[in-house]
């Protein structure tokens, strides 16, 4: 393109010169030399640029070209990857079916089990409220049973107080006051009553029976055992009526109940008995022990009717 223009260049040249043409035209012609001239100045600059594009364009090409080995590669793996998924996608809805089935059947056997366990928790409550009424009626039943019991103990020691009162005034070698196991022992050594292997009741020991009678006539909850007790020696032939030691324990103990009822206690009260040489208080043979031995002992027990009817509820 470049010698074209050139020679046509050099031509027209040539022709103005041989042909002698005007100045006017000569003027025109070279205008358009040099606008020819631009042309091709801006068409080689137009040619350069096509070409670096065209290069430019080569090269996007080849990057292309290696991100379409790419692309097909990541298709290839994706599609590979896609497939497991969907495998592991069915195997998955297979477990979560089995899943939907088991807790299916886990639901019915948990509702099944939680129907018993509320019915036994419901039979347990009902068994815990039983026993915290049994608890609270026991709790009531205690609190009156030590409520009677106190009273009672405290019937006891009053009993005792007015028993040790009214016979002050006799030896306590004589006549002893105690209370064991709730009841109150009133002893009496045979010396203050009898005789020995006697039945009959001494003048002097009368009074003492006499003051205990006033003392107990108008205790109206109390009974009154009267116990009489030997030593081990048997008793000698030819006593009237006593034919050994049972004899005359018994028979002794009728002779102070006699006493007692006459001198104002009920008879309904009075219980007389005999536990001849079998309850002794002192062991051995000795003088002093048999002493000790032969005694009468009488046994003031509270009524305890309220208490049985508590303990029998129990």
């Amino acid at each position: 393109m470049n010698k074209t223009y050139y020679l046509i260049s050099v031509t027209c040249i040539a022709i103005l010169i041989t042909s002698c043409v005007s100045q006017n035209r000569f003027n025109r012609v070279s205008q358009k030399a040099n606008l020819l001239e631009s042309e091709k100045i801006v068409n080689e600059e137009k040619l350069k640029n096509c070409i670096s594009e065209r290069e430019k364009l080569l090269e996007q090409g080849a990057l292309m070209s290696i991100e379409n080995d790419k692309l097909k590669k990541d298709t290839l793996e994706r599609g590979i990857y896609q497939r497991k998924i969907q495998q592991n996608y069915s195997i998955l809805n297979e477990t979560y079916d089995k899943v939907l089935k088991n807790q299916d059947r886990m639901q019915a056997y948990s509702n099944e089990e939680l129907t018993k366990r509320e019915k036994e928790l419901f039979a347990s409550e009902k068994r815990i409220n039983q026993l915290q009424t049994d608890v609270q009626a026991r709790e009531e039943r205690v609190k009156h049973l030590e409520k009677v019991l106190a009273e009672k103990d405290e019937a006891v020691n009053n009993l005792k107080s007015k028993v040790s009162n009214a016979l002050l005034n006799f030896k306590e070698k004589d006549l002893t006051v105690v209370v064991k196991n709730g009841k109150v022992y009133v002893s009496l050594s045979e010396q203050l009553l009898f005789n020995s292997g006697s039945i009959d009741i001494n003048p002097e020991g009368v009074e003492p029976l006499r003051k205990l009678a006033t003392a107990l006539k108008d205790q109206q909850d109390i009974s009154i055992m009267v116990e009489g007790h030997t030593d081990n020696v048997p008793i000698a032939k030819g006593k009237a009526g006593v034919k050994d030691n049972w004899d005359l324990s018994v028979l002794r103990a009728t002779s102070i109940a006699k006493i007692l009822t006459e001198a104002g206690v009920s008879p309904t009260k009075v219980i007389p008995s005999g536990r001849s040489e079998y309850s002794p208080i002192a062991e051995g043979n000795s003088a002093e022990a048999r002493q000790k031995n032969r005694r009468t002992e009488i046994i003031l027990t509270p009524k305890l009717d309220e208490l049985f009817k508590i303990l029998e509820a129990q």
